[in-house]
């Protein structure tokens, strides 16, 4: 194989790489799904109808950022009864919201004045 073939080939592997990294931050980016996350970790495990009390939207708008947390490996939930209860997978997750939240104290006042990202 040529060596340019195989530099574009590497360069898309690494550009493949990049894009699902910012997706997994995307899955964190939407303010709902983050509060959501923030909430499991704070209390650990709710079910559906606490995390739609504690957030203040419809079961539909719950239950579709659920999903998304669940699919992308944010969540896991259990069946009880006639209940479903979601909690955080994977522990390391806190840790990221919490140095994120340090990064954010650090730089408030910038990231709220920056025009180049969206709301």
């Amino acid at each position: 194989m040529p060596d340019n073939q195989v530099e574009r080939e590497l360069q898309d592997l690494e550009d493949r790489q990049w894009e699902l990294h910012a997706k997994f931050f995307d899955g964190l980016a939407n303010p709902t799904r983050l509060k959501i996350v923030e909430l499991l970790l704070d209390r650990g495990e709710m079910n559906v109808g606490e995390i739609i009390e504690a957030v203040q939207m419809s079961q539909g708008q719950v239950s579709n950022q659920l999903a998304c947390l669940k699919w992308c490996g944010y969540v896991t939930s259990r069946s009880e009864g006639k209940f479903v209860y979601y909690r955080v997978t994977d522990v390391r997750i806190r840790d990221l919201i919490n140095l994120a939240r340090a990064v954010v104290a650090d730089n408030a006042e910038n990231i709220r004045a920056c025009t180049r990202m969206g709301d």
